[in-house]
């Protein structure tokens, strides 16, 4: 890959995007050759999982979307489900794989599915959406919620999924490297990060940097306009699996987390993030809604880390 070249910032910055951005919400973000790929949830739902594409990080547009309809599968799993929700773009033996959710708002009788591409030209003869079913499942019996997936390599090489939203927090799954399903070796479910009264929390990514690894959430509440309340949250841990805490040393299980972006008189309910480690520099894209219109928009930082921690900057 060549990287691109970001302008000198001595400080950590929110970029000054331009282009089609929103509604967006949930944006996990790739880089395939020169051009960047942002995957979302669409909850007007006139496409499902629509895709946005740059050159350069700033400059959007929109360029296709993943579904025309809920698959079939997910459909007869949930069949109160009207859209696709929450995809995580990744590239994993030599293959792209799209997880995603499918649910209803308030439950957890939720799956979380994959589908795969040999890439993401769609001018190349290639590029075709292979969806390849069931991942994960929760049922109103389960104290976790199998929404809001993000896959995550670690330093050994290993896959994992991490998950959730509300319930009993943050959890996590090994994943068999060939065929991103659940790994049959490892069926331990990890729990990460957990809140209580509220239990609002959502929205896991991990990226490690350097020895440690790097859980974002999202706390409070999202997709309420400009009256969102979300705000992201970070912690660190050696392994994967945690323990993680924040910068104070307390526990993300115990509902803790060192506050990185909030919104502001002009943008609110920054959240639905996703990161990703590039050779030009780590970055995290997220949502935050417009005070005057209420409507998401797409959202991108570049990572500055001080003293072994993330920076992003504010929102103007």
């Amino acid at each position: 890959m060549s990287a691109f070249l970001y302008p000198a910032l001595s400080e950590a910055q929110i970029l000054d995007l331009q282009g089609d951005l929103t509604p967006i919400h949930d944006p996990s973000i790739i880089r395939q050759g020169n051009t960047y790929y942002v995957f979302s949830t669409n909850r007007f739902q006139q496409k499902l999982l629509p895709i946005f594409c740059s050159q350069d990080l700033r400059q959007w547009k929109f360029c296709g979307n993943v579904f025309d309809a809920v698959p079939e599968w997910a459909s007869k799993e949930i069949p109160s489900a009207r859209g696709v929700w929450a995809p995580d773009i990744s590239f994993i033996n030599g293959e792209y794989r799209l997880y995603y959710a499918i649910s209803t708002f308030g439950s957890n009788h939720s799956v979380i599915g994959l589908t795969t591409n040999k890439t993401l030209d769609r001018a190349s003869p290639e590029y075709r959406w292979i969806d390849q079913g069931l991942v994960l499942a929760s049922t109103r019996g389960d104290d976790f919620n199998a929404i809001d997936p993000t896959n995550v390599v670690d330093a050994d090489g290993n896959d994992w999924l991490a998950f959730g939203s509300f319930w009993s927090g943050i959890k996590m799954r090994r994943l068999d490297r060939k065929t991103g399903k659940l790994s049959k070796d490892d069926a331990t479910l990890y729990s990460l990060a957990s809140r209580r009264d509220p239990a609002a929390i959502e929205a896991p990514a991990i990226i490690r940097h350097g020895d440690k690894y790097f859980l974002f959430v999202s706390f409070d509440l999202c997709c309420r306009g400009k009256d969102s309340t979300y705000k992201i949250m970070v912690g660190r841990a050696e392994k994967i699996t945690g323990p993680y805490y924040d910068r104070d040393g307390k526990s993300m299980m115990a509902g803790d987390g060192t506050l990185l972006l909030q919104g502001s008189n002009n943008w609110r309910g920054p959240g639905g993030q996703s990161v990703f480690s590039d050779p030009a520099g780590d970055v995290m894209a997220f949502h935050s809604y417009s005070a005057e219109t209420g409507r998401a928009n797409l959202k991108i930082a570049r990572i500055v880390w001080e003293n072994g921690w993330p920076k992003v900057g504010a929102l103007p």
